[in-house]
């Protein structure tokens, strides 16, 4: 496979991570269409079926990205994978999540996991990354008035910057011959709790940032409230108990043994973003 034409389809393609793989992937020189909703090569819709078929053509190689603030998508995963098994795809990449090696059958990410592990003629790459660095500067943990409000407590998290997680995946859909079976967790350098997080983001603007350690269950009513699916605000419970109770993720070297290079700090992180804090309390 490694020396043969190939098309890689990149799902969640204008995503976090979807962007930055199909970036790395065009730089290497290999042929690459992203899919999702909207703004990408092609249409992608998990709940649009019509949509599968049409991406898939031509494809032999395919980074997975599952339905995001779902828990109820392994049977939808594993028609689209029957679908590219069809098609002629011989390599997925998939997205899951940190520690879900652990979970039940049942739990949608490692169903996913355990498919993916029983198809002969697809081999694969399990990427299972701790919480994004960019969870700081695009999505829940992004400062408010300074102030991170998350239910995290002490516990320390080894968070990754989703352009580490991209690199593992480009090198795994780049040379899928030398990463099949492979199941990566990849982290950033350090363990950091949130208030060390925020120490760092307030050092790079000069402006103040700190952690509030809000009640879990108030937190999650007021995420449901504000559009969060009602069952996925049990898998929120989920991730920052876990941090929380001092089992979040811890340094690695599924980076560097994959790419050559040591992860991303998180204060480069925080350097190369800091106008994005800096907007947010200005505005």
């Amino acid at each position: 496979m490694t020396n043969a034409p190939s098309n890689t389809l990149v799902l969640a393609g204008t995503g976090k991570t979807g962007s930055r793989v199909a970036a790395k992937l065009t730089k290497l020189g290999l042929n690459t269409r992203t899919a999702a909703r909207n703004g990408a090569d092609v249409r992608f819709d998990w709940d649009d079926p019509t949509t599968h078929s049409p991406a898939l053509a031509d494809v032999d190689r395919v980074y997975l990205v599952p339905p995001v603030m779902r828990t109820d998508f392994a049977d939808q995963v594993s028609s689209f994978l029957d679908l590219a098994e069809t098609a002629g795809v011989r390599h997925v990449t998939y997205l899951s999540a940190f520690g879900i090696d652990q979970a039940p059958p049942e739990v949608a990410h490692r169903a996913v996991e355990l498919d993916l592990t029983g198809r002969g003629a697809i081999t694969h790459s399990i990427l299972r990354p701790a919480w994004f660095m960019q969870n700081f500067s695009e999505t829940f943990l992004k400062p408010v008035d300074g102030v991170i409000t998350v239910p995290t407590g002490d516990g320390a998290e080894a968070f990754v910057d989703a352009e580490d997680i991209a690199a593992v995946a480009a090198a795994t859909l780049a040379s899928p011959d030398a990463h099949a079976g492979a199941q990566y967790a990849p982290t950033g350098p350090e363990a950091l709790t949130v208030s060390d997080a925020a120490e760092v983001i307030a050092d790079v603007t000069g402006r103040p940032a700190t952690h509030n350690d809000t009640d879990r269950d108030a937190w999650i009513d007021g995420a449901v409230a504000a559009g969060v699916p009602a069952e996925y605000g049990e898998v929120l419970r989920m991730i920052t108990e876990t941090v929380a109770s001092g089992h979040g993720s811890r340094p690695n070297n599924d980076v560097e043994n994959v790419t050559g290079r040591p992860p991303i700090s998180f204060a480069d992180f925080a350097r190369r973003t800091a106008s994005a804090w800096v907007v947010e309390v200005a505005g």
